[in-house]
């Protein structure tokens, strides 16, 4: 045997003599009726209690913003992390306000959903390069902080544009969209998606696209004259559910439901998406699962506060995965959520 293999046997005996001898203690422990200590756990709870994490919604009267609220509370609260929130309330001004007003008071965690993406972007920046992390949920800005978790507005444009056309087939192939704020993420990138997708099939004749500004009063008003003056319109495609159910009103008091085709995107919430979907108003309501949602932001969150890593240097997405809600899985449990259940 040569002298090197003598050594790398050596090291083999030696590796065995000092797992045996941890095994032979650790059976021991147990042989005696003792547990062993778990030595990760203490660092994670010393990482996490007395930390302070600040929420700021667009508003707090919406199922998606409850929803987003409801989780991470539930997940972090008990583990020692204050929670605080600052309600926009639709009001974009007060809800730059409230980060400002956050960056002297360093929580050390920002979660916020942009109103588009420019207006917070800077404010954002500058929170990640005081020392506090920033996760965006579901609507991003221009500025790409530690985290986003939330809906790919793309595929979401493209999923919904293909619902649609292939419902079109044989039809007028007349469409309309049901855009939102011009401005903001969900809108723009979703149109994006959109567009993707009509280029490859320029037999699709888009009769209507305009901003109701995430207002369903407003997309009632716009659908009714949309739909005046093309009786024969064989598509809507709307950007949120909570803004469509006027969509769907007015689709509905003209008598054409079932035959005006209403794609729609939203959080999953019973009464907002399966309730809508079981009873025809809304053909398909892409969902993006608020629970879901809001189980990756903790682990983001939870990850971000016991890393060391420094605010900004790491950048990472979570797309959620969309879940398309139609009257075959409707009524399935487990496909949309309730608030109160939340």
């Amino acid at each position: 045997m040569s002298f090197n293999h003598r050594r790398h046997l050596s090291r083999l005996l030696a590796g065995g003599i000092l797992c045996a001898g941890l095994a032979a203690g650790a059976g021991q422990a147990l042989a005696q009726g003792k547990g062993l200590d778990e030595p990760f756990r203490q660092p994670y709870l010393k990482a996490l209690e007395g930390k302070t994490v600040a929420y700021v919604p667009l508003a707090m009267n919406v199922d998606l913003m409850q929803g987003w609220y409801a989780g991470l509370k539930k997940e972090l609260e008990p583990l020692g992390v204050k929670f605080v929130l600052r309600d926009a309330n639709w009001s974009t001004n007060a809800g730059a306000q409230a980060v400002t007003t956050l960056l002297s008071e360093k929580p050390d965690v920002i979660v916020v959903q942009n109103p588009d993406v420019q207006t917070y972007a800077k404010l954002l920046q500058r929170a990640e390069a005081s020392g506090i992390h920033v996760v965006q949920i579901n609507m991003r800005s221009s500025y790409n902080s530690s985290a986003y978790v939330g809906a790919d507005w793309i595929e979401m444009g493209e999923k919904q544009a293909a619902a649609v056309i292939n419902a079109c087939k044989g039809k007028s192939n007349k469409i309309a969209i049901m855009q939102g704020q011009l401005s903001a993420a969900a809108s723009a990138y979703t149109l994006t998606g959109v567009e993707n997708v009509l280029a490859k099939h320029p037999e699709i004749k888009v009769v209507s696209s305009q901003a109701a500004d995430w207002d369903a009063t407003k997309a009632k008003g716009i659908a009714q004259t949309v739909l005046k003056q093309h009786p024969d319109l064989c598509g809507i495609i709307g950007f949120w559910d909570g803004m469509d159910v006027g969509t769907a009103a007015a689709i509905q008091e003209a008598g054409l439901t079932g035959k005006v085709f209403l794609a729609t995107s939203g959080g999953g919430e019973q009464t907002r998406s399966c309730d809508l979907v079981k009873s025809g108003a809304f053909d398909v309501d892409f969902s993006y699962d608020v629970p879901s949602q809001a189980g990756s932001m903790v682990t983001m969150i939870k990850w971000l506060l016991q890393s060391g890593v420094k605010p900004g240097t790491a950048k990472g997405s979570i797309y959620t995965t969309l879940i398309p809600i139609t009257k075959e899985n409707a009524s399935l449990p487990g496909t949309c959520w309730s608030l109160g259940k939340s």
